[in-house]
């Protein structure tokens, strides 16, 4: 096993990493920018450097500097974490040159899966659904054309990077030659790279997502899926393991389709594929995260599976520990990302000192976080400052768990979305599992009539539910038919959402 992994990361992530480390017996070295002088994650490791001031720029995207404190620091391995340089062909190319081992997929497929274009084209080989498309760098008139033949709406996408820059909805053929500018030089602008392509929109779709794990002797295997349609401007505020809109079939199904556009790009290390599911139970490619994930913790609270261990030892050229039949799923998993946001200012970041800090505890609670009294939250990086995870044994009670959860937890001396996940909690809608990746377009806090109307339909759906039959007439009365009613509302999350009301 490695004797040393620097972590090129900082917050939360880099305080993950450097514990599942540590559980390996491996020393940890941090680095960190001015900003980052007192930060948590610079406490926890052996050995700590400083890499530049407070722009990321200048700090944690210099593959240079890095790749010096490595050599200095005598590291075997470099673990990037998420965001950043996690999904840069050059850093893990650089690592790769100077006889570092890069804690993650090889250059090579880094290049094939992280431009969408070229991952459709790659994944489409070995079978998997795509959305219908264009290929990139076609001529703005030959893209207008193109989205007649598509029909509206549609997407233009960046054809590099994600987390919606790049990306605009376009509703007539009018709307186009507007998007596309301006689609063009956000992309420009976040990637280095204007290069953009068509996809139909999918509609009332849900963001669903498959974690999958392969070693480089061969196997690779599915972890199951990750519902992540809960999200504002495309980046994900809440996910949840499984999904109320997956069963047993639709995730064997999903999961093959993954592992077969994993190893159609020669893939190592954690991954993560990508689908829009559709109200019909038909999924579609997106695209691949060659990375950690963000909300990788559901899966690990569901599964029992440890994937940064895992990753380090991928890295370090083990073999998978684990065989498909070996994955079992257990209870509920729910995700809520903290952000140092203001929620009733339309989320705008919110720096500043934390003067005091209760996190919760508790049965089921997990908490990644690298937050302290007295630490400064700055405006520099990403707003997300910690995870809350809750699990259950049925998603009722995941639900119940970080609700209490939520009101223990206090940050004090800044704004923080702490209250968007309270009331997100309370609304019937998530709760019936009724939600798609436009629900937060028209979502509101529950109200406290809102609230006595939960309570006055929950007692009418017990007393169906204790009556032969009742189960399938209430199916029918939400627009299921005779012969597939009940099994429909099941997939739909009603009978998940009805049974955590009671």
């Amino acid at each position: 096993m490695f004797r040393k992994v620097l972590i090129a990361n900082r917050g939360e992530i880099a305080v993950r990493i450097i514990r599942a480390c540590q559980e390996r017996g491996i020393k940890t070295v941090a680095v960190f920018s001015e900003a980052d002088r007192t930060a948590l994650h610079v406490r926890y490791a052996d050995e700590a450097y400083l890499i530049g001031p407070p722009a990321a720029r200048d700090s944690y995207l210099r593959i240079d500097k890095l790749i010096d404190v490595a050599r200095r620091a005598e590291a075997d391995a470099i673990h990037p974490g998420y965001g950043f340089l996690a999904e840069n062909a050059a850093f893990a190319a650089a690592c790769r040159d100077a006889g570092i081992t890069f804690i993650g997929p090889t250059p090579e497929a880094i290049e094939a899966m992280g431009d969408k274009v070229t991952a459709r084209n790659t994944v489409a080989k070995a079978g998997v659904p795509l959305v219908p498309g264009t290929p990139r760098d076609m001529r703005d008139d030959d893209l207008l054309a193109a989205s007649l033949r598509l029909g509206y709406p549609i997407l233009v996408k960046a054809s590099a990077g994600g987390g919606g820059k790049g990306m605009r909805m376009v509703r007539s053929p009018e709307e186009l030659e507007g998007a596309l500018g301006a689609a063009r030089r956000e992309a420009l602008a976040a990637f280095g790279n204007d290069s953009v392509y068509l996809e139909k929109a999918i509609e009332a779709a849900r963001h669903v997502e498959i974690q999958v794990l392969a070693d480089s002797h061969g196997n690779c295997i599915h972890l199951g899926e990750r519902e992540c349609s809960i999200q504002r401007r495309h980046q994900k505020l809440v996910e949840e393991c499984p999904s109320v809109a997956v069963d047993e079939e639709l995730r064997a199904k999903m999961g093959a389709i993954a592992v077969a556009a994993a190893q159609s790009a020669n893939y190592v290390s954690a991954g993560t594929i990508e689908f829009l599911v559709d109200k019909d139970g038909n999924f579609y490619f997106l695209e691949m995260n060659t990375r950690l994930q963000v909300e990788h913790p559901v899966t690990e609270m569901v599964t029992g599976v440890d994937i940064v261990k895992e990753m380090i030892s991928i890295a370090d050229g083990r073999r998978l520990r684990y065989k498909q039949e070996d994955v079992r799923w257990k209870g509920w998993a729910i995700e809520c990302r903290i952000t140092a946001e203001d929620p009733d200012n339309n989320f705008m970041p919110s720096g500043g000192k934390i003067v005091a800090l209760r996190e919760p505890t508790g049965p089921g609670i997990r908490v990644e976080s690298g937050l302290y009294e007295g630490f400064e939250v700055s405006l520099f990086y990403d707003p997300m400052i910690a995870k809350l995870i809750a699990w259950g044994e049925t998603r009722a009670e995941a639900i119940l768990r970080m609700r209490r959860a939520l009101t223990e937890y206090r940050i004090a001396g800044l704004k923080t979305s702490i209250p968007f996940h309270m009331g997100l909690m309370d609304s019937p809608r998530f709760q019936w599992g009724q939600f798609d990746t436009k629900f937060l377009d028209s979502y509101t806090a529950p109200s406290p009539q809102d609230l006595d109307h939960q309570a006055q339909l929950a007692a009418i759906v017990g007393a169906m539910l204790h009556h032969e039959g009742g189960l399938r007439a209430l199916a029918i009365s939400h627009g299921g038919d005779q012969a597939g009613g009940a099994s429909t509302w099941r997939r739909s999350g009603l009978l998940t959402g009805m049974r955590s009301l009671l």
